[in-house]
């Protein structure tokens, strides 16, 4: 039976306004509630539910010592009572105080222990379903993702026969985090399901802890799957969210763990953004724990009134022993409030010289990067246009001098021999004093690809010597000007290497445009070479021409074999 005293009823207490305002974690309705209630009027069964509620109060703002003692006070008269419901409920609140404050040296595990045995024995749903849920913290804590899943599924099962709804979507909340901390399968896309699915409770209930806590969650899973601009939606969803006691000190970590990760991405305005919001926040909880101080000494002010008639002494030393507590606490609080905020303004000083350190260094360093590179890429279109264009053209000039040398007897065209060498000394000349004015020359003087590449066959060709012949297929139109040059280049520079090294006496220049490439093939009946025992490295002129095609990102294939002459065939897309 339960313990009575007399006619005395703590009927008008308003238990459910209290136990809902607990349950959603709302402090500043809770605690106005507690400290108005008479405990003089109240029996022993009631004493104790008001020890345990009370309890939870003090949980919300941290006062564990408190509120361990006042649980273990609720045990303790709950154990004489034939209650066990809410005996279980004692237990499990000592065993949630304990979680929190790891400074108290007890079992906590006793008391969860008792718990889960009155909650088997009983078996309602509100303690089946508590009961699975702290279950399935624990498999949390240890890492144990699918035994965590299943716990947390059992908990909502009977929190839905209970029709508890905030309790159910707190157990999924959990069971999110769970997916989003352990190794389970498709983890983060059920975790931001769960998240999603549990937050329009927390905000129907106005449960402001868990909606902000929530919002977290979620932001760090959204990181994790790189869908930046959605977590920057949440991050000012999760921002707006006005929180107090606990609550705020939960959102200072939060927003230190902002600092840390926009830091990690060299995103230096936010960092610096949620350093200023996480000192904002220092200084309001502060000020509650000033604001907590002098109203826990009005409370002892107003108790002592109560009292004067019976206690008048003990009121006065309680009252100036209160008061001057008070102040000593306030003074303290501002004392420590103002070095702070000197502390804040040297690490926002901090922040601030490395990030225009970092800025001013950066810049510094892309700057050099960008001279070096602009000089490297100068000298080699330099030497790449001396070596292509003039050693091609000179090239030619030399076959046709050793054409001459070799056969003036034989010749009877003479003097147009010399009129085409000489052309050939006026075109290297002319290319040279292009470059010397930083001019294209090649390609757009020649009104395009297939006309220059014309014009260099014939160039190269000898009466009675090399024959080069050129087609087609497909290029009816001029392509880009400079991927124009680049290929002529490409095909100058072979041209050369036949004029030089093939000993050949027929080449053929094939160019097919097709829709999305143009193909290449330069073949030449000369002496050919082991492509395995050469590298396409040796001499300047196969390793130029992979570059430019490289940097093209084209490809490059060589087919020679010793005395059947050599195949290149080359693609670019377009």
């Amino acid at each position: 039976m339960l313990f009575s005293i007399g006619h005395i009823s703590s009927q008008n207490i308003p238990w459910q306004k209290l136990e809902t305002s607990i349950k959603i974690g709302d402090y500043e309705t809770s605690f106005p509630i507690i400290q108005a209630i008479d405990t003089t009027v109240l029996n022993p069964f009631s004493f104790a539910r008001y020890q345990l509620d009370k309890s939870k109060v003090l949980l919300l703002n941290d006062e564990h010592d408190e509120a361990f003692r006042l649980g273990q006070n609720a045990i303790t008269i709950l154990r004489k009572t034939d209650s066990l419901e809410w005996l279980a409920r004692s237990f499990i609140n000592v065993y949630e105080i304990a979680s929190h404050q790891q400074k108290l040296q007890i079992d906590k595990n006793y008391y969860l222990d008792e718990f889960i045995r009155i909650a088997n024995k009983l078996k309602t749903p509100e303690l089946l379903a508590e009961k699975h849920s702290r279950l399935g913290t624990i498999f949390l804590k240890k890492g144990d993702g699918e035994k965590a899943i299943s716990e947390y599924n059992l908990a909502i099962w009977h929190a839905a026969q209970n029709d508890d709804l905030l309790k159910r979507s707190g157990i999924e909340f959990n069971k999110a985090t769970a997916f989003q901390y352990t190794n389970i399968p498709m983890k983060l896309d059920s975790s931001l399901f769960y998240y999603k699915k549990a937050l329009p409770t927390f905000i129907t209930f106005n449960h402001k802890n868990y909606i902000a806590y929530n919002y977290a969650n979620q932001v760090r899973v959204l990181d994790m799957m790189n869908r930046d601009e959605e977590a920057k939606k949440v991050r000012r969803e999760r921002d707006s969210v006005k929180l107090s006691g606990s609550g705020n000190k939960t959102k200072v970590v939060y927003f230190e763990n902002e600092v840390k990760f926009f830091k990690s991405q060299d995103q230096w305005e936010e960092a610096l953004y949620y350093l200023e919001k996480k000192n904002q926040l220092d200084s309001i909880i502060d000020n509650q724990s000033q604001n907590n101080a002098i109203a826990s000494s009005e409370v002892k002010y107003q108790t002592a009134l109560k009292d004067k008639e019976r206690q008048r002494n003990l009121y006065i030393a309680i009252a100036l022993g209160g008061s001057l507590l008070a102040v000593t606490i306030f003074g303290f609080l501002i004392y420590k409030n103002t070095k702070r905020k000197q502390r804040i303004a040297e690490q926002e000083k901090a922040l601030e010289i490395q990030k225009k350190e970092k800025i001013l260094k950066d810049q510094e360093l892309n700057a050099i990067d960008a001279m070096i590179e602009g000089q490297e890429k100068e000298r080699q279109r330099l030497a790449s246009d001396l070596h292509d264009s003039v050693g091609a053209t000179l090239a030619a000039a030399k076959l046709q001098f050793d054409h001459l040398s070799n056969n003036k007897e034989k010749i009877n065209t003479m003097e147009e021999l010399f009129v085409k060498t000489g052309d050939l000394l006026d075109q290297a000349y002319t290319e040279v004093r292009s470059m010397a004015h930083l001019k294209n020359s090649g390609v757009i003087a020649k009104k395009g690809l297939l006309p220059a590449v014309e014009k260099l066959a014939k160039n190269a060709s000898t009466t009675d010597g090399l024959q080069i012949e050129v087609q087609d297929f497909g290029l009816t139109e001029k392509l880009e000007g400079s991927l124009e040059i680049s290929i002529f280049r490409i095909i100058q520079e072979l041209v050369t290497n036949i004029i030089k090294h093939a000993q050949a006496s027929e080449a053929n220049i094939s160019i097919t445009q097709h829709e999305d490439t143009i193909a290449i093939i330069i073949e030449d009946n000369g002496r050919g070479f082991n492509t395995r025992l050469q590298s396409i490295n040796d001499g300047m002129g196969l390793s130029s021409i992979e570059k430019r095609i490289e940097h093209l990102e084209g490809s490059l294939e060589v087919d020679s074999t010793p005395g059947r002459g050599t195949n290149i065939l080359i693609d670019i897309p377009l």
